[in-house]
C-alpha cells in the first residue's frame, strides 16, 4: 500500500490524514470545503482532550465552559459546575486546527469535489473536474451526507435526526440544556467565542417544527435570532438493530466519523468519535500485524473494543431517556431533579459531560453507591425502569 485517499476533511478525516502521513504513507485528503461551519455546538469533552492533547494545547480561538444549566418542562432547572471544562470551538476553527496538522505531518490537502469513485482491481479511481486521482486504499470521511452508496453505513429514515440551529450574536458564561416535551431530542445554547451556537435536534420530526420550537424558546429567553445566521445538518443517530449491521468497512475502504454512524445516540456528540476512528483507522492501515485483505475486519474489531459496544448499549434506551416516563413525570423531568437534588448524581452527570462515564457502567456505578435513603432508594427504581441490563437487550 502506498497511497491513501481522505475523502473529507472533517476532525475525521483530518485525523487520519495526519496519523498516515506521520506514519510514512502517502495521504491526500479530498474535500470540496475544508474548514466549514456546522450547527452543532463544537464542544471538546475532557475524554477527547485528555486523550489527544493537542486540541486544548494549542493557539486556536477557543472557549473553556465550566458551568451548565439543565432544565425541563415541570421541572425547573439545575445549575451544575462541570468537575472538567467543555472546550468550545467553531467548527471552522477545529477543522481548520486539525487540517494544519495534517499538512505538517506530510498530508496533500486538495479543494476539490470527488464526483465519481470507481473500485478497480489495483485500487481505486476518484474522478474530480480537475481529472482523475489513484489510490490504493479509501478512508470515507464524507459525513452523514455521503453521496457514495458503496461505501460507508447504510441510513435508514430512523437512523438519522434532524440537526439545526442559529449563531447569535452575544455572549453568555454557560451552556444550556433544555429537553423537550414529546420530541426525542433538545435545545442547546452553546458559548463560542463572540458568538453563541443555540440549536435542536430530534428525531422523527420535520425541519420545520424543530425550527419552530427552537425560535419561540429563543423568543421567550429574548434571545434575538433573527440577527444569527442559520444552519442545518443531517445528524447520524442509528436505532439499536442497525449497530449490528452497520457498514463501516469494505473491501480496500474503512469509514469513519459520521459516514460510519459513530455518533452518541443519546447526547449526539460525534466529534471525540470522529477522532477516534481516524485515529483506529489510520493505526489499522499502518499495522503489519493484519494483511492487506484482513483490514476491514481489523478495524472493526477496533472499533467494537474500543466504544462501539458502548454506542450500542445506549441506543438501547436512548429513546426512554426522551420520552420516557416515570412517577407520573418525564424522564428528563426527574434527570433535572435529581441533578438539583442527588449530590451522586449530580457527579454523574458531570462524568457524563466529561466523556469519562460509559454507559455499560451506568447502572452499576450508581446502584452500588445507593446508601439506603427513601431519595436514593427512588433513584435507584428510577435507574431500573430507564436503562436495560444486556441480558434484557
Amino acid at each position: 500500500m502506498k497511497r491513501v485517499a481522505v475523502l473529507g476533511g472533517g476532525p475525521a478525516g483530518a485525523m487520519a490524514g495526519e496519523r498516515l502521513a506521520a506514519g510514512g504513507l502517502e495521504t491526500i485528503i479530498i474535500d470540496e470545503k475544508l474548514a466549514w461551519e456546522k450547527p452543532c455546538g463544537g464542544g471538546i469533552t475532557f475524554k477527547a482532550y485528555h486523550q489527544y492533547p493537542f486540541l486544548l494545547e494549542n493557539s486556536a480561538t477557543k472557549k473553556l465552559v465550566h458551568e451548565t444549566r439543565l432544565a425541563a418542562p415541570k421541572a425547573g432547572s439545575a445549575n451544575m459546575r462541570l468537575s472538567q471544562p467543555l472546550i468550545i470551538y467553531s467548527r471552522t476553527e477545529l477543522n481548520r486546527l486539525m487540517l494544519e496538522r495534517a499538512e505538517k505531518a506530510g498530508a496533500r490537502i486538495e479543494k476539490v469535489r470527488v464526483n465519481e469513485l470507481e473500485r478497480s482491481a489495483s485500487g481505486w479511481r476518484l474522478k474530480t473536474r480537475h481529472g482523475a486521482i489513484e489510490a490504493d486504499y479509501c478512508v470515507i470521511a464524507t459525513g452523514a451526507r455521503n453521496s457514495f452508496r458503496q461505501v460507508g453505513t447504510v441510513f435508514t429514515p430512523t437512523d438519522a435526526a434532524c440537526a439545526l440551529g442559529y449563531f447569535i450574536p452575544g455572549e453568555q458564561d454557560h451552556i444550556d440544556i433544555q429537553f423537550l416535551p414529546n420530541i426525542a431530542g433538545y435545545i442547546w445554547i452553546f458559548p463560542r467565542c463572540g458568538h453563541l451556537s443555540a440549536g435542536i435536534c430530534g428525531k422523527g420530526e420535520s425541519s420545520l417544527h424543530l425550527r419552530r420550537v427552537l425560535e419561540r424558546y429563543l423568543d421567550e429567553r429574548g434571545i434575538r435570532w433573527k440577527d444569527g445566521e442559520f444552519y442545518g445538518h443531517v445528524l447520524p443517530s442509528l436505532e439499536w438493530p442497525a449497530w449490528r449491521r452497520n457498514r463501516v468497512a469494505g473491501d480496500g475502504w474503512m469509514a469513519v466519523g459520521d459516514a460510519a454512524g459513530l455518533v452518541d445516540p443519546i447526547t449526539g456528540e460525534g466529534i471525540y468519535y470522529a477522532i477516534r476512528s481516524g485515529d483506529l483507522a489510520a493505526q489499522t492501515l499502518l499495522s503489519s500485524a493484519s494483511a492487506p485483505a484482513q483490514k476491514a475486519c481489523a478495524y472493526r474489531q477496533h472499533l467494537t473494543s474500543d466504544f462501539w459496544r458502548d454506542l450500542e448499549y445506549a441506543a438501547s434506551f436512548a429513546r426512554r431517556i426522551f420520552l420516557g416516563s416515570f412517577l407520573f413525570g418525564s424522564v428528563p423531568a426527574r434527570m433535572v431533579q435529581f441533578t438539583r437534588r442527588s449530590q451522586r448524581f449530580q457527579w454523574l452527570m458531570q462524568d457524563l459531560f466529561a466523556g469519562t462515564q460509559n454507559y455499560l457502567t451506568l447502572k452499576n456505578r450508581l446502584m452500588g453507591s445507593l446508601n439506603g435513603t427513601l431519595q436514593e432508594l427512588v433513584l435507584g427504581f428510577f435507574l431500573n425502569r430507564i436503562i436495560p441490563t444486556r441480558n434484557q437487550i
